[in-house]
């Protein structure tokens, strides 16, 4: 996987971290469900919800996921592209589109570098339990490329809503 511009002995993870909106979004490479490499460039000229998600198949990632899928036709109407990422593999999210017939894609950063790259890689908590994996955050990317608005907080269950309303 590569992140254009990118280099971890001189970017910081504070650095990574306060991507906001205006920034331009980070540039990678990684594979979707099917193996096929998927470049964040490749969608230049599309608004794109990058959303990333801690875990396929599990209650909250669902919720989230059935949103989008329940609310395609309207994403779509407004010219939005929605990719998922998750350190989930191929595997895995195939199964999971299979299961919630999801019409979207999904992406495998099995290594953490696009998580990384947009700063929602690190120590979680569930309940007493904490662990390394990735935050639930949405980037509104626009067009151009830049970052339009980033959702730090998430309604699981109306996200799709609130995506389309914030490229509004």
């Amino acid at each position: 996987m590569f992140i254009s511009g990118f280099d971890p002995l001189t970017f910081s993870t504070e650095t990574i971290m306060m991507l906001k909106e205006g920034d331009a979004a980070p540039d990678f490479q990684t594979r979707d469900e099917n193996g096929k490499p998927v470049k964040l460039s490749d969608f230049r000229g599309q608004k794109v919800a990058l959303y990333f998600y801690p875990k396929d198949d599990t209650p909250g990632c669902t919720k989230e996921a059935c949103s989008f899928r329940d609310n395609y036709s309207t994403v779509e109407e407004n010219g939005i592209k929605v990719l998922g990422v998750s350190l989930d593999d191929e595997a895995s999210h195939q199964a999971f589109i299979s299961k919630f017939d999801l019409p979207f894609t999904l992406l495998s950063d099995t290594d953490h570098s696009v998580a990384d790259a947009y700063g929602v890689y690190g120590e979680q908590t569930w309940g007493d339990k904490k662990f390394m994996g990735v935050a639930r955050k949405t980037f509104l990317i626009d067009e151009e490329g830049k970052i339009k608005k980033v959702f730090d907080k998430v309604n699981v269950e109306a996200h799709a809503d609130e995506v389309v309303e914030g490229f509004r």
